[in-house]
């Protein structure tokens, strides 16, 4: 165990310190440069990019997929590539803090053996070559801490007792990424515990959304998606087990895939209660545009991750089913899409703009002659209870123990959900892991009864991924919406729809709530604050359909853009 010789308020503190000493001393910003980002309500696009050169901004207004090609076609090197990620990183943290690792020495030295290696041989070492990849601080990098948010980690890798293995170990997803060619240098803020739908912990504190700082930018990944929005990273890794690649993504306007479990590999990453496997956690892929996206999951799925790693299920990338569906998609030609929508989860109904969102989605997709039609499947608390009480079925223990490490309590937001209880009795959770199965089976029966009117099964699924567009820090009072997808253990994208506005989206007084709940989170929205907080949707597939949904998402995101209505991002 860790001396707690130190209160952990001082270990915190002299973390954080170190943080920022890694930054370099010319990057660093001034007190009047710090005073006038704390006055800003959106810290992203020209804001930030008055701190880089005319150089860097074009640098770093490129998506990943247009980065490697002009690092192989020799238009830009690796090492200014990395160094533009790298400088705008360390704006991003000191102006909302995001990153719980930054090793830009390292990166800067790999960047320049990737230079080398491509002058040398006259090619590139892989499809990441030089591309700056971010990584959730779930997952070990050689050198570095693993702290997953907690401070009794610390110098160490969450979840490593033995000492020898300390900044020795590496994640499969690590090794993969340095394989295709990837530069790794940072790693990114994440709530104590992974816990919780927003990102706080105690060495940082609260990473607020950086297009509306009135807000959360959603956890458990989001220093990711702050550093995807502030456009100090293209493509990154983080992990979901209730909505983590999806939430963050869909509150600070950028994208991401959360795959099916066993598709991409967990080996060697960091994890609350590990041996919890019923309702099982996914590394998913985050970045700032769809193709970014695409690209990384190509190039994880080359490396053959279930050759290292048997969890892994032994499917390469299906470069068949995403052409057909890509193809089918944007010419609407001879079969049409079929895509249901969930306007509410029966629970609890989503503020104005994510119904506005809705709206706009669906229209779009009718006017680019596809389908929709009401999605009602099996009751989503059905799902939510079984995988809330697996989560916790254990009754806290690891996460207790890993706050005994320093003495540090649960933030705020999670101390009563999260205290420690007795572990379910087994035969409780093999009850609980047969109610999930039958689930499964109803969810499963609904959708493929969805094609008995006209002979076509439902392609995938839109809804909402919160019941609003961000929450205001500590009132996350509903995250039903994302846990229904890893209960099911399907694949599911975000795509950023438009902006919450004030003018457009004005409370709706006449609303009834259909329960005490669905009250408490109407009055929580309030037009003035929500005032350009971006509106995410999650488009949901079946078991296994990655390919098929980034190709449905790309569809879908084109129709928006067409009607000239939707958030103006990168395919």
């Amino acid at each position: 165990m860790t001396s707690t010789t130190d209160s952990w308020q001082q270990k915190a503190a002299d973390k954080r310190e170190a943080i920022s000493a890694c930054i370099p001393t010319e990057w660093r910003l001034s007190p009047d440069q710090l005073k006038l980002a704390e006055g800003k309500r959106d810290i992203t696009g020209p804001f930030i990019q008055q701190f880089l050169s005319d150089e860097e901004k074009r640098i770093v207004n490129l998506d990943s997929v247009p980065i490697v090609e002009a690092i192989k076609n020799g238009k830009l090197t690796a090492v200014q590539v990395t160094k533009a990620f790298c400088h705008t990183a360390a704006i991003a943290h000191q102006i909302n803090p995001c990153l719980l690792e930054i090793f830009f020495d390292k990166a800067l030295a790999r960047a320049q053996e990737l230079d080398d290696y491509q002058s040398k041989y006259g090619r590139t070492t892989g499809p990441l070559h030089g591309l700056p990849v971010s990584l959730k601080d779930q997952f070990h990098v050689k050198g570095v801490d693993t702290t997953m948010g907690y401070v009794g980690w610390i110098g160490g890798n969450c979840g490593v007792e033995d000492a020898s293995q300390t900044h020795k170990i590496e994640s499969e997803i690590t090794r993969e990424f340095l394989e295709v060619g990837a530069v790794l240098y940072c790693k990114t803020s994440l709530p104590q515990t992974v816990f919780f739908g927003e990102t706080h912990n105690h060495i940082l504190g609260v990473t607020y959304n950086p297009h509306n700082r009135n807000l959360s930018c959603g956890g458990s990944s989001g220093g990711e998606a702050v550093l995807h929005a502030l456009r100090g990273s293209t493509l990154g890794m983080g992990t979901d087990i209730g909505g983590s690649v999806r939430i963050p993504a869909g509150f600070c306007g950028t994208f991401s895939l959360k795959p099916t479990p066993e598709r991409l590999s967990y080996k060697d990453t960091a994890n609350t209660a590990p041996g919890q496997y019923t309702c099982r956690s996914t590394v998913g892929l985050m970045g700032t545009s769809l193709a970014g996206v695409d690209l990384g999951l190509r190039a994880l799925l080359s490396t053959k991750p279930w050759v290292h790693d048997p969890a892994v299920v032994p499917i390469p990338y299906r470069e068949d089913v995403y052409n057909a569906y890509l193809a089918r998609g944007l010419a609407a030609a001879g079969r049409p899409l079929k895509l249901g929508i969930v306007w509410n989860d029966g629970m609890v109904e989503p503020h104005p703009p994510i119904r506005r969102g809705l709206k706009l989605l669906a229209e779009a997709v009718r006017n680019a002659g596809h389908k929709v039609v009401d999605w009602n499947p099996p009751p989503v608390s059905e799902g939510c209870d079984v995988h809330r009480r697996m989560l916790t079925a254990d009754g806290l223990h690891d996460i207790h123990q890993q706050l005994k490490r320093s003495g540090e309590p649960l933030i705020p937001g999670v101390a009563e959900e999260l205290k420690l209880r007795e572990p379910r009795p087994l035969l409780e959770t093999h009850d609980l892991t047969l109610k999930g199965l039958a689930y499964e089976i109803k969810y499963s029966d609904y959708w493929n009864r969805s094609g008995e009117d006209d002979g076509q099964v439902v392609d995938a699924v839109i809804m909402p991924l919160a019941p609003s567009a961000a929450v205001v820090p500590g009132q996350y009072y509903h995250v039903e919406y994302t846990p229904t997808g890893n209960a099911l253990n399907l694949a599911s994208a975000v795509i950023p729809v438009t902006k919450a506005d004030k003018t457009q989206d004005p409370f709706d007084k006449g609303y009834e709530p259909r329960s005490d709940l669905d009250r408490k989170v109407w009055e929580s929205y309030d037009p003035e604050i929500y005032d350009g907080a971006p509106v995410g949707l999650q488009i949901m597939g079946r078991k296994f359909e990655e390919e098929k949904v980034l190709a449905i998402a790309q569809v879908v995101y084109a129709a928006l853009l067409r009607e000239g209505k939707g958030a103006k991002a990168t395919l």
